[in-house]
């Protein structure tokens, strides 16, 4: 096992220095620069931009310093916001969108959960067909529909919480909610048919013919084997929570880092977008690297396959 994370962490630095090139050619091959919006700034002065943040230089020498920086830990100054350095930024906005994406996790599993094994214990009638139902239904309403649904409904026409915000408890429901029912509705199908296979296995009628209760089967028994699909599905899910909070972070105007990579998306912010795109894929590789190493504590099989 010592091995394996070892392997798997050493193939963290090719997958990274794939993503770091890809992005910084991208970025730079789309129209316009980071100076363009500053309208009143003379020739003069923009040459010595372009000369402090090294643009002025052949792209293949930008890309071998970023490269050497990055090794360094240093991923560069931001260039809209000069008063601080990107891992700075990222630092300061981070545990913003952290939170957020943990309460989105906390709503994807909470109700994931609850309807999947709810229908799974009673298939094809009713307890089964109304979760499902909603489950589809929030598979196909993206987050960017659901939201101003939410806004419209809750907070505008009847006012119980508030439109946007991130200081009280009450500001960070609907965001949460907003974020976590799209997983939560993958985990209900998931944990249903987990469930049902689980359900349907030879231990579990030898477990209900010795008399157990239905709920020390179902929890002690049949759960453990019947959310395998959702620990593996929880790698990309928790990481998408966390990191792709960029839409939800803007419709209710949340101080997280999603909202500050769309500010310097716009402003061709070019160190602070590859700051938060390697930052946010060393994360996705981590979590994923964590749901494999839970699969092999759920399941002792994996861990010689």
């Amino acid at each position: 096992m010592l091995k394996y994370i070892i392997r798997r962490l050493l193939g963290f630095v090719p997958t990274l220095f794939v993503i770091a090139t890809i992005v910084f050619f991208l970025i730079r091959l789309a129209p316009g620069g980071p100076f363009d919006a500053d309208r009143n700034v003379s020739d003069e002065v923009l040459r010595n931009l372009e000369a402090y943040y090294r643009l002025d230089a052949p792209l293949h020498e930008q890309y071998f310093r970023y490269l050497w920086d990055v090794l360094h830990g240093d991923l560069g100054p931001s260039f809209e916001k000069p008063s601080r350095t990107v891992s700075e930024w990222i630092a300061y906005r981070f545990p913003v969108s952290l939170e957020l994406g943990l309460y989105g996790l906390a709503v994807a599993l909470v109700l994931g959960l609850c309807a999947g094994i709810t229908a799974s214990l009673r298939p094809n009638t009713l307890t089964d067909h109304v979760p499902m139902t909603f489950a589809m239904a929030g598979i196909c309403i993206p987050n960017f529909v659901l939201g101003p649904l939410l806004v419209l409904a809750l907070s505008i026409h009847l006012g119980w919480l508030p439109v946007s915000g991130w200081e009280y408890p009450e500001d960070k429901i609907l965001p949460a909610i907003t974020l976590g029912v799209p997983y939560a509705a993958y985990i209900a199908r998931l944990s249903r048919g987990g469930m049902l296979e689980v359900l349907s296995q030879d231990f579990i009628r030898t477990a209900r013919a010795k008399g157990l209760s239905e709920a020390r089967v179902v929890l002690r028994h049949a759960l453990r084997g019947g959310i395998q699909p959702v620990v593996a599905f929880l790698g990309p899910a928790t990481a998408g929570l966390i990191t792709g909070s960029f839409v939800v972070e803007n419709i209710f105007q949340i101080p997280g880092l999603g909202s500050e990579f769309v500010g310097a998306a716009l402003h061709r912010d070019y160190t602070m977008i590859l700051g938060t795109v390697l930052f946010f894929a060393a994360l996705i590789l981590l979590f994923n690297l964590l749901v494999d190493l839970a699969q092999a504590w759920l399941d002792p099989r994996v861990r010689y396959e």
